[in-house]
């Protein structure tokens, strides 16, 4: 008992002993924090990667495709029906972007989804930017401008359709801060045309007609958040483009064979539906979506005559599919490729030259096997990254074990009396490891609470040092992939590092404990 009464009562008596406690809290922050965004990062990685793919992926990695996809997608449905929850087509390709209101130009890598079915799928519906503010109105199919006017009491609004959807939204909209937000940068730009950061109310006083639609119907296109708009210091984007502008893309299309076909180029005319938010700067500064059907016709991917006068059939770059629940990834994938190689056997013969090399290529992956190179360098940088720092927060067990030293030099007296008392030497033993375990448990409870603390706020700190001096950011999500800092504090990893900092304070303790063990009550008491 008296142990743990001597370790209290050094603990909050000396004042040595709070330079231990601020050394273990130090190092249980600086181990905290990088586990925690290294983590998180890891996290992101996986998280992203499944949200951008789905669970698994069929692809055979050429521009030009593979046909024979909506065929397999019914058989998957008919012959794995406890597997495979929905299955949707997908077709990447390359072109050059165009804002003609801005001569803004630049490369894209241009996405045909069936919108619906693709957000389904996967979470791309959960980062569109007007569809949460006004759900069920981002569509890829034909549309015109929306434009704002005023109504018959002479209030201005958006059309009918779009003030529904918000009120819509407001309803069910259950973070007051949201709404608040809203109403403090209006999220719409769509008047004739409005601007966002722009009030209508301040830009059009009169002279509006009703809220309709104007101009040529084109086909919608869902542009990547940083391919057009800049990111603001407050994390938002200065949505200077209005919605339902005209947006230009140039493709190239390629024949079965991979040589141009058509009469390239070939200019697409689209009006900005919606913008996507990812995450991932790679995607969201490239990336851009239009309609499934659209992009196929446009690229000549759909069925064309040959000179024969049989007919092509369709292709797609992917099929993306989604599990059904508990189903695990390496078995989904597993029974897939077994219907696939049992799908090409009965189709044969109905297969030309062109079709089975295409179909010949063709791999089924999970989101895992195709970002597995990625996330097995994350985990290799975590491991490194964290036990560097590891290792230099052992300077805390080096640092413990001279303060327990000198603690020791200057108790002798105290040593000297417990012993002649009646302790024994591995009772005053235990006596120094209860005080560094003391010191210990409250430098962990300290440094978890600094370290999580850091990492909640990491990005309003890096948004603080970089308005004070631009050269302090040193996030840049043009360079980090991700376009913020992971802000998660897992409750294992606080444990854990808690527990670690503990043991390793004890453990610095040993020597001086052990000479405080060998001290002799005479000795200790001869000058007394």
């Amino acid at each position: 008992m008296y142990k743990w009464f001597l370790a209290w009562r050094y603990l909050h008596t000396k004042l040595i002993a709070f330079f231990g406690v601020a050394a273990v809290s130090l190092c249980v922050a600086m181990v905290l924090v990088v586990l925690s965004v290294m983590g998180g990062f890891l996290d992101s990685v996986r998280t992203r990667s499944k949200g951008l793919f789905g669970d698994i992926v069929m692809a055979n990695a050429t521009l030009q495709g593979f046909p024979m996809y909506q065929e397999f997608t019914d058989y998957l449905l008919k012959e794995l029906p406890d597997t495979v929850a929905l299955s949707t087509p997908a077709i990447n390709s390359y072109g050059v972007f165009r804002v003609p209101a801005t001569t803004q130009t630049v490369p894209t890598r241009i996405m045909g989804i069936c919108l619906d079915d693709y957000a389904r799928v996967t979470e791309f519906g959960e980062g569109l930017h007007y569809e949460r503010y006004y759900p069920g109105t981002t569509s890829l199919e034909k549309q015109q401008i929306p434009v704002a006017g005023h109504t018959a009491s002479g209030k201005l609004e958006l059309p009918k359709e779009l003030e529904e959807a918000n009120r819509q939204w407001r309803a069910a909209e259950t973070n007051p801060k949201a709404i608040e937000t809203f109403d403090e940068l209006p999220y719409v730009t769509v008047a004739y045309p409005l601007t966002d950061g722009y009030s209508s109310e301040r830009m059009f006083a009169e002279g509006l007609g009703e809220p309709g639609y104007r101009n040529k119907a084109l086909p919608g296109a869902i542009l990547g958040c940083d391919l057009v708009f800049y990111r603001n210091a407050d994390g938002r984007f200065s949505r200077h483009l209005a919605r339902g502008a005209t947006v230009a893309v140039t493709l190239m299309p390629l024949s079965t064979t991979g040589n141009v076909g058509g009469e390239p180029p070939v200019k697409l005319l689209m009006r900005y539906s919606d913008d996507s938010h990812t995450g991932i700067f790679e995607v969201d500064s490239l990336q851009m979506y239009v309609d499934f059907q659209t992009l196929q016709h446009k690229l000549a991917m759909d069925p064309q005559e040959r000179m024969d006068g049989t007919m092509t059939r369709a292709r797609t770059n992917q099929l993306l599919i989604k599990l059904k629940e508990g189903v695990g990834l390496n078995e989904g994938k597993a029974a897939i490729q077994a219907a696939w190689m049992e799908f090409l056997v009965l189709n044969a013969g109905v297969l030309d030259a062109y079709d089975i090399r295409l179909l010949g290529s063709v791999r089924v992956s999970t989101w895992e096997d195709l970002q597995r190179d990625f996330i097995a360098a994350v985990e290799k940088e975590k491991v490194l990254v964290t036990s560097l720092f590891g290792l230099i927060s052992m300077v805390a067990v080096v640092l413990v074990g001279c303060i327990f030293y000198m603690i020791v030099e200057k108790k002798t007296r105290d040593i000297g009396i417990v012993k002649a008392l009646g302790g024994s030497a591995r009772g005053v033993a235990a006596l120094f490891v209860a005080y560094a375990g003391a010191v210990g448990i409250v430098g962990a409870i300290l440094g978890v609470f600094l370290g999580c603390l850091f990492v909640w706020n990491v990005n309003d700190i890096q948004d603080l040092l970089a308005q004070l001096n631009p050269q302090l950011r040193i996030w840049s999500p043009d360079v980090y992939s991700f376009d913020k800092i992971p802000e998660v504090v897992k409750q294992a990893d606080a444990v854990w590092v808690g527990v670690m900092a503990i043991v390793a304070s004890m453990v610095g303790s040993l020597v001086p404990a052990i000479l405080a063990a060998r001290v002799w009550p005479v000795k200790a008491l001869r000058y007394e």
